[in-house]
């Protein structure tokens, strides 16, 4: 194993150098690279899974657990990321359609291209809300907090028709339920305000459509959250599938992972979208 393929298996696994020159029984022998260490250390896996030649054969079982643990999680994030990313996607069109709004359009049709519009961002809120909650698949991946952050804070943007005396879609009736983060809209609200001011109504939401799509797309864009991070998972695990004999000769076999339902859900769409063969 080389020096960087050592790096990166400590990157991945969060096991810092203390631990592993433990478990290989090496102590404050400087001299020797990790890499030496596990060059020198040839001997296979028992029938048990461990690697009897280890000092610590059992907390080396345990590394080897963590990173099939850790295989299994990112897998299921990846699928989880990229059903967000196609969401996203679709959100950014449904959001650009609104601009075709124009002041010729029937009131009744205003009001049933933003309920369309609500009803499509509520089944994307509902989607992704208990994914990215404590425990769920993309619990703590900032990537997808985001995503559902920036999207939230566009439909509640204020500025979207100042010019023209309009103070977001919260005028037109349109708001996020701050509990349920479901989007909410009174029609008579904007009857009203249509019946008063519609072409700041029409200027109003073709705005908030081209902002609004704007935010979808920067979500979505290369070098940027979720193709960052569907990135950094993808190479973690090419990572350890390419090492795998490695890994397990030098730690041991470790447990096999035991997913919670969710996470064995997205871990089945994974292996049906992504596996080969």
């Amino acid at each position: 194993m080389s020096l960087s393929s050592a790096s990166a298996l400590l990157q991945i696994s969060n096991i810092n150098n203390d631990l592993v020159s433990t478990l290989l029984g090496s102590k404050d022998d400087s001299s020797d690279s990790f890499a030496d260490i596990l060059e020198a250390k040839s001997s296979a896996a028992t029938l048990t899974g461990r690697n009897m030649t280890l000092k610590d054969p059992e907390s080396a079982y345990g590394m080897m657990t963590h990173i099939n643990g850790l295989e299994v999680s990112f897998k299921a994030q990846f699928s989880e990321l990229s059903e967000m990313g196609n969401s996203v996607e679709q959100m950014e069109e449904v959001g650009r359609s609104l601009s075709d709004i124009a002041p010729t359009t029937a009131n009744a049709d205003i009001a049933a291209r933003l309920q369309a519009f609500i009803d499509q961002y509520n089944r994307w809120e509902d989607r992704f809300d208990d994914t990215v909650a404590d425990g769920g698949v993309l619990d703590n991946v900032q990537a997808a907090d985001v995503s559902l952050y920036e999207l939230e804070q566009s439909v509640q943007n204020i500025f979207n028709g100042a010019a023209d005396g309009v103070r977001g879609l919260s005028d037109l009736g349109i708001e996020i339920n701050p509990v349920s983060k479901q989007a909410t809209f009174d029609v008579a609200k904007l009857n009203a305000v249509l019946a008063s001011n519609k072409s700041g109504v029409v200027n109003a939401i073709d705005e908030f459509s081209a902002n609004f799509a704007k935010s979808a797309d920067l979500l979505n864009a290369d070098g940027n959250f979720i193709q960052n991070a569907l990135d950094s998972r993808s190479r973690a695990l090419d990572y350890v599938a390419s090492n795998r004999e490695s890994l397990q000769q030098e730690f041991g076999t470790g447990d096999a992972a035991q997913p919670e339902e969710a996470v064995a859900k997205a871990l089945s769409a994974y292996e049906s979208a992504f596996s080969i063969g």
